[in-house]
């Protein structure tokens, strides 16, 4: 039985206070919860769109459901492990920068180490991953059986959760055939592949929104779609230096050298917020 709910709100000054049209849908979903903690992500996704969006006049219930209503839930349901696969797939964690918000994979707190991304990846020249197993921090025996034994052995950890338990090899073996370094890299090109196809779908979406609606998702979807290829170009090219593998047969080539990006910052405000240039695109600096 639920007794209560929490949670944290980063209430902004724009007049609908999340700053975007989306991110509206999150206060939704608490709220909903809050009352019916029994309702499924689906279903709170569904009620949101049809309480948000007005259709068009001039057309049938059946098409806006089936050429509006289903795109945008697809989009929202999937977004999740869009940014998962991008940023911080197969158990990866806390591999920001310093803002929190763009990749930091290489930065290293000599204060605060267990605050550093390379306190919680381990990364080496043999493998990468923190191995919280019995034979490692032994963090695995905080969860409650069967979870414990569960994620304490490679043969029944699931793999998105992989390398927070597990420190292995960059040649070890997954399900899918394919060895780590390569699933990596295939995982952080797929985010981008996603996001690539939300600004399609999207772009077909424009009869059915406001002018003023449809530039702002579009402008948001431009500066994801970029920031997803500064978070691959990072990870994976600063992951690469240990791995010192090949990018695997069909992931495009990283933008940027990451000697370059590690000898840089993100251009931000107080808040740690990166400014875009006008192509929407990151605006990164050199260290002073």
């Amino acid at each position: 039985m639920v007794k209560a709910i929490a949670g944290v709100a980063n209430t902004g000054q724009d007049p609908n206070f999340c700053g975007y049209i989306f991110a509206q849908s999150n206060w939704y979903a608490f709220g909903r919860l809050a009352w019916d903690p029994t309702l499924s992500a689906e279903q709170i996704a569904n009620e949101w769109i049809r309480q948000t969006f007005i259709k068009p006049k001039g057309i049938t219930p059946t098409a806006y459901e089936q050429n509006f209503l289903i795109p945008v839930k697809d989009m929202m349901m999937s977004s999740r492990e869009t940014a998962v696969n991008y940023m911080m797939p197969l158990g990866f964690h806390h591999i920001f920068g310093g803002s929190h918000y763009g990749p930091g994979p290489w930065e290293n707190s000599i204060r605060r180490p267990d605050w550093s991304p390379v306190f919680y990846h381990k990364a080496d020249k043999n493998g990468v991953g923190f191995d919280r197993t019995r034979n490692g921090s032994a963090n695995v025996d905080q969860y409650h059986e069967p979870l414990a034994s569960q994620f304490n052995s490679l043969e029944t950890c699931p793999e998105s959760l992989l390398l927070w338990f597990h420190h292995l090899p960059w040649d070890y073996k997954l399900s899918s055939g394919r060895e780590l370094w390569d699933e990596i890299c295939l995982h952080y090109d797929k985010g981008i592949s996603q996001v690539e196809e939300y600004k399609k779908m999207w772009a077909k979406l424009k009869p059915y929104v406001s002018e003023s609606i449809f530039n702002e998702v579009s402008e948001k979807l431009d500066i994801q779609k970029n920031d997803a290829e500064w978070w691959r170009d990072a990870c994976v090219g600063y992951f690469q230096t240990f791995s010192n593998k090949e990018l695997p047969a069909g992931v495009r080539p990283l933008n940027i050298p990451i000697d370059s990006l590690m000898n840089s910052r993100v251009k931000s405000n107080r808040y740690g917020m990166p400014y875009h240039d006008e192509n929407h695109k990151p605006i990164i600096i050199k260290h002073l």
